[in-house]
C-alpha cells in the first residue's frame, strides 16, 4: 500500500473521507463538496442517525457534481479528546471498512480540526500509522480466495494543509510499521516454514540495514556451556541456534541496551506434551524473540543514536526418542544447575542461557527479556496487559511509561524471595517450575531473575499480547507485533543520544 502526502483535494476517483466532529460539523474539504453538491451531505446527515461519535461512519453514493465514487463520512468526537492513539484508531476503522471495498485508491481529507490539541500534522500521520498498521493481512498461502474478500485499495492520500510536516511525522512511524509487520510475519509462519535454522537466516537478511547478525550452533553453545538452552531443543531434528544482533548507531564504544527473546519455534511441550486441541497456535510461542527482531530492525531503520544488542535463542520443542524427560538435570551456562521436572515450562530455560551470555558479553546498560511465557499471565491479566516484573524501578516506570504512549500496556508484579520456595529443587540448585496453580508467572520470573546479576533488567511476559483472537483498532486478528512500539519509544525517550 502507497502513502502520499499533498494538500486536501477531491479525488477524480476513488473513496474520499471526510472527518465530522461532534454536532455534525464538516471541515473545509467537507463544507466544499456539500456546498458543491447542493447540500446532499447536510441532508444525508439530517436524515440519518449519525452523531459524528469518534470511529462512527456514514457512506454516500453518487453526490450531485462529486467525482469520487463514494464519500466516507467519519465522526471524530469531541475534539479535545483526540489524541495520537485515538486518531490511530479512526485511521483502522477507515482501512477497515474500505480495504476489501472495491477502492484501489483512497484520499483522507485531514484538514485542520478545531479545538484539537494534536499538530495538525500528526494528525495527519497518525491517521496514515492507523491505515497502515490496520491494513495487514497474512494470506500468502490463501491460494482460491475469492476477489471480493481480497484486498483492493493499493493508494492511500492523505490531505493536509501541512502537507511536508505530515509526511516527515510519517516517515519516522512508517518505519515502526514495517517493522511491526516483519514482526506479524515471523509469528504468524507455521512451524514448518520457520524453525531455528530458516528463523536465523531472516534475522541474517536485516544487515542490508546496517545490523551485524552473528549465529551460534549447537556446537558453539556447548562450548560455552549452554545446557539449559541445548536441553530444549535435544528432542528436535532442527538444530538450535543462538542469533545475537547488533546495531552500533554510536561510534563511541559505550554500553549497549540489550534485549533477549525467547524464540520457540514450536512448541509441543515435549514428553510433557500439551493437549492436542489449540497446539497449532503454539507456533507463536516465538513471539517474544520477534519483538525483538522487530526492534532491533526499527532502530537500526531509522538509524538510532544509540547502540544496542538482540540477542534470540531459537529452539524446537518436540518429542522423540532423544528428547529431555522430566526429571533431567542440566547444568546452565551460568553453572548453575536446573532440575526440569516439566519440559512444558521449556522458555524460561532458553533464556536463562540466552540471558547469562549477554550479561557477560556485553556488559549492558539495562536488559530486558520478552517471552510468550505463561498461561498464568492471561489468566491474570487477559489479552489487554502485558505482565512486567523487574529488579530496577526506573527501568519499569520507564517501561510502563513508553507503553502508555504508544498504546501497549504493561503491569507489574512482584518479585520476592518468598516465592522462592516453589522453586527450590532436592536435588539440583533449582527446578523449573513451581505449584502451576500458584503465582506461575511469578515463579517463572523468580526463575529467570537467578540468571541476572547486577543488571537493571526487566521481564516481560507477552503471552496473552503476541496474538489477538479478534479484530482490533489498529490490528487484524491474529499476531500482534506487541512490544516494537513500546520498547522503541523508550529507547527514544531515555537512551538515544540526543
Amino acid at each position: 500500500m502507497k502513502f502520499v502526502f499533498g494538500k486536501p483535494s477531491v479525488p477524480a476517483s476513488g473513496a474520499l473521507v471526510l472527518f465530522v466532529t461532534t454536532g455534525n460539523k464538516l471541515l473545509a474539504t467537507g463544507e466544499k463538496i456539500d456546498a458543491t453538491s447542493g447540500g446532499a451531505i447536510t441532508r444525508a446527515l439530517k436524515s440519518s442517525a449519525f452523531k459524528a461519535k469518534r470511529g462512527q461512519m456514514l457512506e454516500l453514493f453518487g453526490l450531485p457534481k462529486v467525482v469520487a465514487s463514494r464519500i466516507l463520512l467519519v465522526g471524530l468526537g469531541r475534539t479535545a479528546e483526540l489524541d495520537a492513539l485515538a486518531a490511530e484508531a479512526v485511521g483502522g476503522g477507515i482501512v477497515a471498512k474500505l480495504l476489501t471495498s472495491g477502492e484501489k485508491s483512497v484520499h483522507v481529507a485531514a484538514d485542520e480540526v478545531p479545538g484539537l490539541k494534536l499538530p495538525t500534522e500528526d494528525f495527519a500521520a497518525r491517521l496514515a500509522y492507523g491505515i497502515k498498521l490496520r491494513s495487514y493481512r497474512f494470506d500468502r498461502y490463501r491460494t482460491k480466495e475469492p476477489v471480493e474478500k481480497k484486498p483492493s485499495v493499493v493508494k492511500v492520500s492523505v490531505g493536509s494543509p501541512v502537507a511536508t510536516k505530515a509526511q516527515k511525522a510519517f516517515d519516522r512511524l512508517d518505519l515502526v510499521a514495517d517493522a511491526v509487520f516483519n514482526v506479524r510475519d515471523l509469528v504468524s509462519e507455521p512451524g514448518n516454514v520457520i524453525y531455528p535454522e530458516s528463523y536465523a537466516k531472516e534475522i541474517k537478511k536485516l544487515e542490508k540495514l546496517g545490523l551485524k547478525v552473528e549465529i551460534l550452533g549447537e556446537r558453539e553453545m556447548a562450548k560455552l556451556g549452554m545446557g539449559a538452552l541445548l536441553g530444549v531443543g535435544q528432542g528436535s531434528a532442527q538444530e538450535s541456534k543462538l542469533v545475537v544482533i547488533h546495531w552500533n548507531g554510536l561510534r563511541a564504544k559505550t554500553q549497549p541496551v540489550a534485549f533477549v527473546g525467547k524464540g520457540v519455534t514450536f512448541d509441543t511441550g515435549g514428553i510433557s506434551i500439551k493437549p492436542a486441541q489449540g497446539m497449532e497456535d503454539m507456533k507463536f510461542d516465538m513471539g517474544g524473540s520477534a519483538t525483538v527482531v522487530g526492534v532491533m530492525q526499527v532502530l537500526a531503520a531509522r538509524k538510532a543514536k544509540v547502540n544496542a544488542v538482540g540477542v534470540v535463542g531459537l529452539v524446537e520443542n518436540m518429542p522423540s526418542h532423544n528428547a529431555q524427560r522430566p526429571g533431567d538435570v542440566v547444568q546452565s551456562m551460568s553453572g548453575q544447575t536446573i532440575e526440569v521436572i516439566n519440559t512444558d515450562a521449556e522458555g524460561r530455560l532458553v533464556l536463562a542461557d540466552a540471558i547469562w551470555y549477554t550479561q557477560n558479553r556485553f556488559k549492558p546498560k539495562f536488559m530486558i527479556d520478552l517471552a510468550t511465557l505463561t498461561g498464568a499471565i492471561i489468566i491474570a491479566l487477559g489479552h489487554e496487559f502485558a505482565g512486567i516484573f523487574s529488579n530496577n524501578d526506573e527501568l519499569a516506570k520507564q517501561i510502563d511509561a513508553a507503553g502508555k504512549v504508544e498504546g501497549e500496556l504493561v503491569w507489574r508484579f512482584p518479585l520476592s524471595k518468598a516465592f522462592d520456595r516453589q522453586i527450590d529443587s532436592k536435588i539440583a540448585d533449582m527446578k523449573n517450575m513451581g505449584n502451576a496453580r500458584e503465582a506461575g508467572s511469578i515463579t517463572a520470573a523468580q526463575f529467570i531473575q537467578r540468571f541476572v546479576n547486577d543488571v537493571p533488567w526487566c521481564h516481560m511476559d507477552i503471552a496473552g499480547m503476541a496474538w489477538a483472537s479478534k479484530d482490533r483498532d489498529i490490528c487484524p486478528a491474529g499476531a500482534t507485533g506487541y512490544g516494537v512500539r513500546l520498547l522503541d519509544r523508550l529507547i527514544a525517550d531515555n537512551y538515544e543520544e540526543k
